[in-house]
Formats: C-alpha cells, sequence, structure tokens
C-alpha cells in the first residue's frame, strides 16, 4: 500500500480552505511543529461552507453498504483520530431501521456491511424509549459515532490556535507561504477540471415529543433517510444526494424527507420545520478521495458525502507524506 517519496521537513504550510478537510490538515500540520497559516475565504461563520450543511456522521460500518473499501479504511482510522482530538465525540452508535415492506432491502443492508448486531423490538424500545413498538427489529452499529458540524467546527478552529496555527477569515489566500495544501472543494475546480458538486440536502426540525440518543437511518428503496439528533430537541433529516450544482431544497425532497421522517415517528408531523438547507459536495468521476502531490503543493479533495468521516486519516496521510515520504497509493497521485 505505500512507498517511500521525498519527505519536506518542517517549511511552513500554507492551507486554503478552512472546512473540515482544511481544519484537520491544520491541526495535524500545527501539532507537529509546523508554522500553519489557515486561509478562508468566508467569515468565522463558515455559512458558505460544504460542512456547514453537514451530517456530521461517523459511520464506517454503515458507509460500507455502498462505498468502496478504501472509506471504510480510512473511515476506520478517523475515527480514533476523533476520539483521540476531541474525547467528549458522542459515540453512541447507529440504529438502522425498516418497514416491513422494505425488508428485502433491510436485509441487504445486513448483508453488505459488519460491526452491527440485530435488536428485537423490546432491544429497540431499551435502547430508544422513543421508538418503542415502532419497528420489530433493527441493525444496532456499536461503535459509530457523530459530530455538530456547526458546533465541532469552532473547536476545531480554537484546537489549531492552541496548538500555534493562524487562521485568517476573509482571506484571499494570495500571500501563501511554504507548501501549499488545497482543501477547497468545489473550489478548485480551476486545477480539478473533473470535480462535480453533489447537492446534499437537509432541513432541520425540533419537537419535544421524540427523543434519540444517536442516528438512525430508515431503508427505503426511494428515499432513505438518516435522522439525527442536534440536542435541544433538534434533529437534522437528510439525506438526498442529486447529481446537480443549483442550490435550495426543493418541493419534491422536502415532501420525502418530511414523509421519511413521519414514518420514523408519527410526531414528526407537528415538529416545528426550523431550517432548510443545501450544500455542494465536491466529487471526483469515482466518488473517491484524492491527495494529488505537486512541487510545492498538495491537493486533498473529493470528499463527496464523507467529509467528516475521512478528513482526519485524509489529514494524517499527507502529514506522514510530508514527515517521512510515506504514499499511500490508494489515494495519493504524484504528479
Amino acid at each position: 500500500m505505500y512507498q517511500t517519496s521525498r519527505p519536506r521537513g518542517e517549511s511552513p504550510v500554507s492551507i486554503i480552505g478552512a472546512g473540515i478537510a482544511g481544519a484537520w490538515h491544520a491541526l495535524l500540520f500545527a501539532e507537529a511543529g509546523h508554522a500553519v497559516t489557515l486561509h478562508e475565504r468566508s467569515d468565522t461563520a463558515m455559512t458558505d461552507s460544504t460542512s456547514h450543511f453537514a451530517g456530521g456522521m461517523l459511520a464506517p460500518w454503515c458507509e460500507a453498504e455502498a462505498a468502496e473499501p478504501v472509506i471504510s479504511r480510512l473511515g476506520l482510522r478517523s475515527l480514533g483520530l476523533w476520539r483521540e482530538h476531541f474525547p467528549q465525540t458522542p459515540f453512541n452508535g447507529s440504529l438502522v431501521v425498516a418497514h416491513p415492506r422494505d425488508r428485502a432491502d433491510f436485509e441487504r443492508f445486513a448483508r453488505l456491511t459488519t460491526g452491527h448486531r440485530r435488536l428485537d423490538a423490546q432491544q429497540v424500545g431499551a435502547l430508544e424509549p422513543s421508538l418503542e413498538g415502532r419497528f420489530r427489529d433493527a441493525l444496532f452499529y456499536p461503535d459509530e459515532g457523530h459530530v455538530e458540524p456547526r458546533r465541532v467546527l469552532p473547536q476545531l478552529h480554537a484546537a489549531i490556535a492552541r496548538a500555534g496555527g493562524t487562521i485568517k477569515f476573509r482571506s484571499d489566500a494570495s500571500d501563501l507561504d511554504g507548501l501549499v495544501i488545497d482543501c477547497r472543494g468545489l473550489a478548485a475546480r480551476d486545477r480539478e477540471p473533473t470535480l462535480r458538486g453533489v447537492k446534499g440536502e437537509m432541513i432541520i426540525i425540533e419537537t419535544a415529543e421524540v427523543e434519540l440518543a444517536r442516528p438512525v437511518r430508515l431503508i427505503h428503496p426511494r428515499w432513505p433517510l438518516y435522522v439525527i439528533p442536534r440536542g435541544d430537541g433538534r434533529f437534522m433529516l437528510g439525506a438526498t444526494s442529486i447529481e446537480a450544482e443549483h442550490g435550495g431544497v426543493s418541493v419534491r425532497s422536502a415532501l420525502e424527507l418530511l414523509g421519511a421522517a413521519y414514518a420514523v415517528h408519527p410526531a414528526f408531523a407537528e415538529a416545528r420545520i426550523v431550517e432548510f438547507g443545501a450544500g455542494l459536495r465536491p466529487a471526483f468521476p469515482d466518488n473517491l478521495p484524492k491527495i494529488r502531490i505537486e512541487q510545492e503543493r498538495i491537493t486533498v479533495n473529493g470528499l463527496y458525502r464523507h467529509g467528516f468521516l475521512l478528513a482526519p486519516a485524509l489529514a494524517e496521510l499527507t502529514l506522514a507524506y510530508v514527515a517521512r515520504g510515506e504514499i499511500d497509493n490508494e489515494v495519493m497521485q504524484c504528479a
């Protein structure tokens, strides 16, 4: 998997993009002793970032149902990095459920994934009392976790500052020193023309009638859904993956997401809608991440719908290349 290339020592590092990929790169490089400057074109709220609309699920076992093995490999490593750097990260597991009419899809999901155990109806109710009597069984992935992107990104930025890094918001990234690591997502199409945007839509709702301690995925052949608890009675509903680059949430998607939430629990029908939103995920044609290495520039992109799951491990790989010349042949390409 690895071959050795020329290490780059401890040069200054300029990172472009303070979303989840850029932030993890800045943190690991700053902790390794590099003089790090992180450039971000937007302000501290990061409302223009794809990360702002992300689900934040750390679910490598569930993602194995549709993703390549490299996603699981990197995702499993990322779990350890999340635990190490942010020990408060919730690792309460993930729950996968389905209604009887979708039994075949549920069993297919079970066959294609590992790391789960089956729960009967009583065990489902004990784990999530709000779902008591709603589903006859479920798949429980106990080692998975989730983060709240809008809370964890500021925590990452604060950790970078504590490690000695500098963050420049509203930066045009014109003053770049040393090695450049480009984590701009879709904005990097000036250098990565094969990137495309895949729209992910989400809805945030609020209700006091449902309590969940972990993400719940509803298996459905047409509109699979996840419900992610955000605290204070709020839940995020996702996840569409639409081959489109226009913004906003469509009426059809809103109806399907809200209908799917109602199918998880009828009380969601009375929930208050807090926010609609959509982000464009950067993806290469094969939907796999890539680290491209040039002379004094490294481009990290194509995280697709796995940004929060993959970013820590990708940052670790980039640091290993810069420090020791290690190359992961599944992910890295040298110009």
